[in-house]
This record gives structure tokens, C-alpha cells and sequence, in this order.
């Protein structure tokens, strides 16, 4: 069947770790079950940085966009041109843990995400004819516009600020959801995030909206620190504090009863889990530089848990209207965390997310 096909602009990964060079590329109109949408916000995650230097080339990604419907493929009757979506990860929706309601642990989560085209090897975007690498966490975002599965998609109210919401779709949900869908602590009760960025702070907003006692903001950072203080927390400390342990037991005697690691460190998760009460909980939602996690015997012996979390264990379509009535109500302040940069200037943002001066930044590209 012949398709539409648009010229639109990409940001297009070339060599490995970049720059991200803007071009005219081709995108094939959406398949049957896709979306063709045009990006309005697009979210910059440390996984994109990651990737730009583990994919096959040239590659557009971005998966943390928000924009509107412009083209329906077949069978998608839900949605209407015009609409205001979010997007987040894609997944088969027919494996035993999709079935479960736990697509962000989909048997085909790598082929669907990760490969840099659909499962069957195509790809919506050309360049003069030759494929470009894209469908990136079902998204490839950082271009004014996508392909996307409609299960990628979650329709958001009309007066939704599309220049907010694409984090709901990745980072703030993963950080969000390790407290809200995984941990579930109870009111009263004490938890630390290590490392507050953009992820980390979503955590700390999440554990204050549902009564924890004790929030324990970790960074190396004292700029992240205080702004953790503004969403939430009770307490901060400085990761490397060579008495670390010491100064979370001051304020927690017996241990904590929930912690999270934002980080990927090994150093920092053995922290996180050392810190814990017998019984404890950690949610490992970073991914970092450190390739394996190191632990004591003896810490994990007293009845701690290490659960991993991917993308918040949220199943997006219902996860993220929870998140913005949160933001609606006051309860998940992150508009402070946002900082925009113009799509032009891509390059300019993704050193501010590698310098970490920024708590999420956020592409514009109707700017």
C-alpha cells in the first residue's frame, strides 16, 4: 500500500555520542494501529545521551514527547486529528506480562524499543531514499514529527500544557511510579531517593503527596538539594559525605524504610541498601555507569529487598492522568524542574542535561 510520505525535521545522531544535527528527513504516513504526531515538547532523558553512543547510525531519538494528532492509521478509532497526546514506551500487548498489566516489562520490550526500527525491521524514516533509525523507546521524538503505536499514545485533556508534559511520559513517571506503583509506602513512614534529578525529584514529590514521615533528599549537588527540600523533602544530605551512613542514621535511628537509587552507581545502590531497616525496601530505577550492583551478604540477609523498576512498573495509558491530577492539585509541583530550550538549539541542551545544571530539559519545537 502506498503512503504519505512528509518531509519533516530531525534531530539526526550521526557518530556515536553525536551531535545531534538537525535535517530534512522523510516520514512514511502511519500503518495500520499508528499515529502520525506532530512533536510540540520533547523531554531529554540521560537514556538518550546513553543510546546516542549504542545504536546503529544515523538514529533519531527523543522519547519523551508531547504533541498532537495529524494522521490516523487504519483501525485506530479512538483518537481524533487534532487531539493532545503524550507518548511513552512501546510493548507488544499480547505476552504473558503485558497480559499481566505490566507492559513495561514486555517480553519484546527490547526489539520494540531499542533496535531502531519496528520489530519487522522497517523504519518510518529515509533520508534520499536511504533508512534512518528510528522508532527509539516508540517514540524518536527529537523531530517536529513521529510514528507511534497507538498503545504508545495516551490522549491528555484539551487545556493540557504540551510543553509540560512529555517527562510524565518517561522520567517523571519512572521516578514517580517506583514510589506510587512499587514501594507503596505508608503514610508515616521514612524513605530516601539518591540522587535527585529529574527522576529522583519526581520520587521525593511522590513520597510527600502520599503522607511519608521522613523524605530524605541524597545528592551530590547542594542546587538539587534544595530544590528537593522545595518538592517535598524533610531532610537532605550530600552523598559524599565521607559519614554518610551515620548522618541518615541521626535521622533515622533504626534505618529507613524505603529507599531508591536514581543513580546507577554501584557505590551509591550499596548505600541506598545499606541504609535500610531490617525488611527494608531499595527500588533500583537508575541506570548509570556502573555495569553490576556489589553488595554485603550480610546486608542483604537481614530481609532487605532490591527490586528493580523499569519506567515506573506504570501502565501509561491510566498512570499518567493519575500524575498530572497530581500536578493539577498542587501535589506534583514539577514546573520548577523545567527548562526550555528552543529545538534549534538541541546541542546547547544535551550539555546542560550532561553538566547537570538542569533538572529536565525540555525541547521546544513550535518556538
Amino acid at each position: 500500500m502506498k503512503r504519505d510520505v512528509y518531509t519533516i525535521t530531525a534531530a539526526v545522531v550521526r557518530s556515536p555520542g553525536g551531535p545531534f544535527d538537525l535535517e530534512e528527513v522523510q516520514i512514511e504516513g502511519p500503518r495500520a494501529g499508528e499515529i502520525l504526531i506532530r512533536i510540540v515538547s520533547s523531554g531529554i532523558c540521560g537514556t538518550d545521551l546513553e543510546f546516542a553512543s549504542m545504536m546503529n547510525l544515523p538514529v533519531v531519538l527523543g522519547h519523551e514527547g508531547a504533541g498532537v494528532v495529524e494522521a490516523l492509521g487504519d483501525g485506530v478509532e479512538d483518537l481524533e486529528i487534532g487531539d493532545k497526546v503524550a507518548m511513552s514506551f512501546a510493548h507488544c500487548g499480547q505476552c504473558r506480562t503485558c497480559l499481566a498489566a505490566a507492559p513495561a516489562y514486555c517480553e519484546h520490550f527490547w526489539e520494540y524499543n531499542f533496535i531502531g526500527t519496528r520489530p519487522d525491521g522497517s523504519t518510518a524514516l529515509s533520508r534520499d531514499g536511504q533508512p534512518v533509525n528510528g522508532h527509539f523507546l516508540g517514540q524518536s521524538s527529537f523531530a517536529t514529527h513521529a510514528v507511534v503505536r497507538r498503545s504508545s499514545v495516551v490522549r491528555v485533556p484539551d487545556d493540557t500544557d504540551l510543553h509540560l508534559v512529555g517527562p510524565f511520559g518517561c522520567g517523571f513517571q519512572t521516578g514517580a511510579g517506583a514510589v506510587l506503583n512499587v514501594l507503596r509506602p505508608e503514610p508515616g513512614s521514612s524513605i530516601a531517593v539518591f540522587g535527585v534529578g529529574g527522576v529522583g525529584a519526581a520520587a521525593v514529590m511522590a513520597a510527600a503527596s502520599v503522607g511519608c514521615g521522613t523524605v530524605i533528599a541524597v545528592d551530590i549537588m547542594d542546587a538539587r538539594l534544595d530544590q528537593a527540600r522545595g518538592f517535598g523533602a524533610t531532610h537532605s544530605v550530600r552523598s559524599d559525605s565521607a559519614d554518610l551512613q551515620d548522618k541518615l542514621r541521626d535521622i533515622v535511628p533504626g534505618g529507613l524504610d524505603y529507599t531508591i537509587d536514581a543513580t546507577g552507581r554501584t557505590d551509591v545502590l550499596r548505600n541506598a541498601v545499606d541504609a535500610l531497616a531490617p525488611l527494608g525496601r531499595c527500588g533500583v530505577v537508575g541506570v548509570g555507569p556502573s555495569p553490576e550492583m556489589i553488595l554485603e551478604w550480610r546486608s542483604v540477609l537481614a530481609g532487605r529487598t532490591i527490586t528493580g523498576i523499569t519506567a515506573g512498573n506504570s501502565i501509561p495509558a491510566t498512570f499518567l492522568p493519575q500524575l498530572l491530577d497530581l500536578h493539577r492539585a498542587g501535589h506534583f509541583p514539577v514546573d520548577t524542574l523545567l527548562t526550555e530550550f528552543p529545538f534549534s538549539d538541541i546541542n546547547s541542551a544535551v550539555e546542560a542535561v550532561r553538566a547537570g545544571a538542569v533538572g529536565k530539559a525540555v525541547l521546544v519545537m513550535d518556538s
